[in-house]
């Protein structure tokens, strides 16, 4: 039987993310300004020509998911990369750190600027979409944060974990990370995240944590025909 999480994209905009997504009941993607994470339920050459649809000519569209991505005539792949899906398998209570304080539209343009820097993943300056954020602030600049992204029943995804180069080897990622996957556990719901499968360091941390892998995982960034 298929997890909910096998199809993490598909599974959030039927459910928790459906009011920022586009699509019918065959393919999905979220908004366009919020992120290019688009999904089929299921790899049907109806289901796949319903993804093929959702991009305009020349856009690019990113996938993820357990099986292996099928793409239908018309849309090409661009990148590919393999990825760990971990849970949170023991119940980690909320911590109290008053260096971390929660992210606003105001700190848009800076968080995507710290995301540009860092390469967590994809980041647009619409991520307060997805859920909540917070940062470390010092002398007034954003150098590190973390949040939510995908929501399924049940589920939160950790993410947009990062630290200005300036300011690593302090722990404010595994603080951040520690901090947000407690936010999430009191809301009632069992944090996950994805890490390159090739980001032993990251996987490591997420690790002492508390995280476990749950499943490999395949990327894709695809583009349609111009």
């Amino acid at each position: 039987m298929r997890h909910i999480l096998d199809r993490p994209i598909w599974s959030a905009l039927e459910t928790r993310h459906a009011a920022l997504s586009e699509g019918g009941t065959l393919a999905k993607r979220y908004v366009p300004s919020i992120s290019a994470f688009a999904a089929t339920g299921d790899d049907t050459a109806e289901s796949l020509e319903a993804l093929r649809q959702l991009a305009t000519p020349g856009e690019k569209l990113l996938l993820v998911q357990a099986s292996d991505i099928v793409l239908p005539q018309g849309l090409t792949i661009v990148s590919t990369a393999s990825l760990v899906q971990m849970t949170a398998e023991q119940h980690l209570p909320e911590i109290s750190e008053p260096r971390i304080q929660p992210l606003r539209e105001a700190d848009a343009e800076e968080m995507l600027a710290l995301a540009t820097l860092t390469k967590p993943g994809p980041f647009s300056l619409r991520a307060l979409s997805f859920g909540d954020f917070w940062g470390v602030k010092i002398n007034g600049r954003l150098v590190a944060m973390a949040g939510e992204r995908m929501k399924q029943p049940g589920f939160t995804e950790l993410s947009g974990v990062c630290t200005d180069p300036d300011y690593r080897g302090k722990g404010l990622g595994r603080l951040l990370s520690r901090f947000v996957a407690g936010h999430i556990f009191a809301r009632g719901d069992q944090p996950y995240l994805h890490a390159y499968a090739t980001n032993t360091v990251a996987i490591a941390l997420y690790e002492t944590i508390g995280f476990k892998l749950r499943s490999p995982m395949n990327a894709a960034m695809v583009a349609a025909a111009a």
